[in-house]
């Protein structure tokens, strides 16, 4: 049974941007409206929330916003809101305005963020998982992910060609902090001739090896893909490796960085932005509080936050095998 508890939402987007978060925010005010609620943008994350950056939303601060990247509420990281005082002022702010619900979209630290403040003062919250790192439990994919992965496939067919043109090896650095889902994606998706991830190490011997069979098998263009985070250091430090075993290769190294976080949603990413945003405010609705809505074999589910953020999602070991067998 739907609870009539809820008046006011607000929403928020805070960590690190994602493409599909506007879409996300788009789907929570049109839901809302909907169901005849209010919705507050809070800018800027939860340091907006502390700072009384908050308005209420219309129709017009959501037009044309699906196809964009990045977020309208801006985003900010917060050091006063990990404090008892400031999530204290945001909690009066969000009084202030009569917000009784939130929807916050971001990664693991903003969902802690959500869980922390829930505890703390009861207002009920369901976190979205909006990130390019797919590192959230809960959700098959999270939002942004496959954006970041045709960006980084996109790119790294680019770089094939220089490669090729010169026969030489590219090193190419995939963001994804300390989890390799960008990596083997963009790795199985581009060719690549190997794959290295912070889940599975690869010594730089077994490197080598895989190098010089591919040279004899007479392919002299390769691009071996790195992801951020790993215990054997990034793409630089592992080509400098590289050259010390094969001084005669010219080796090139090229960090795709924050150009993975931007650009239009993929069909993919505005769907699911779109689908958790609708359950965001029924879940509040419902009475759902200190979950994750997230999408498990197309449906969706709502995790307890702490599960969320605390459970490691791993790397699937058939897109790793998959990954190796291709670059052979």
């Amino acid at each position: 049974m739907e609870s009539k508890a809820i008046t006011k939402i607000g929403v928020l987007t805070s960590g690190g941007d994602a493409p599909g978060m506007n879409a996300a925010i788009r789907a929570v005010v049109r839901c809302a409206f909907y169901y005849n609620l209010e919705v507050f943008g809070i800018y800027r994350g939860y340091e907006g929330m502390i700072q009384n950056d908050i308005r209420q939303l219309d129709s017009s601060d959501i037009a044309y916003v699906l196809e964009r990247g990045g977020t309208f509420l801006k985003s900010a990281r917060s050091a006063e809101f990990r404090t008892p005082e400031g999530r204290k002022k945001a909690y009066e702010n969000l009084q202030k305005h009569g917000i009784n619900g939130l929807v916050v979209i971001g990664g693991d630290g903003s969902l802690t963020g959500a869980h922390l403040f829930y505890k703390e003062f009861g207002i009920p919250a369901i976190g979205l998982p909006g990130t390019i790192d797919n590192d959230l439990s809960g959700t098959d994919n999270t939002i942004g992910f496959d954006t970041a992965c045709n960006t980084a496939i996109e790119s790294i067919d680019k770089i094939r060609d220089t490669a090729t043109s010169h026969d030489r090896l590219f090193f190419v650095e995939v963001m994804g902090r300390d989890s390799g889902f960008i990596a083997i994606n963009a790795g199985i998706g581009s060719a690549a001739a190997a794959t290295l991830i912070p889940e599975k190490k690869m010594p730089v011997e077994a490197l080598i090896d895989r190098l010089n069979t591919r040279a004899k098998a007479k392919k002299q263009a390769n691009v071996v893909i790195v992801a951020e985070g790993g215990k054997s250091g990034g793409a630089l430090e592992i080509s400098n490796k590289v050259k010390k075993y094969l001084p005669n290769y010219d080796i090139k190294v090229t960090i795709l960085g924050h150009l993975q976080r931007g650009g239009s949603p993929t069909s993919y990413d505005r769907v699911l932005a779109s689908k958790l945003g609708v359950s965001a405010v029924e879940g509040l609705m419902q009475g759902k509080c200190d979950v994750m809505a997230g999408v498990i074999n197309n449906k969706v589910v709502y995790t307890p936050i702490k599960r969320a953020i605390v459970d490691d999602k791993e790397v699937d070991e058939e897109d790793f095998r998959v990954a190796k067998i291709l670059s052979t």
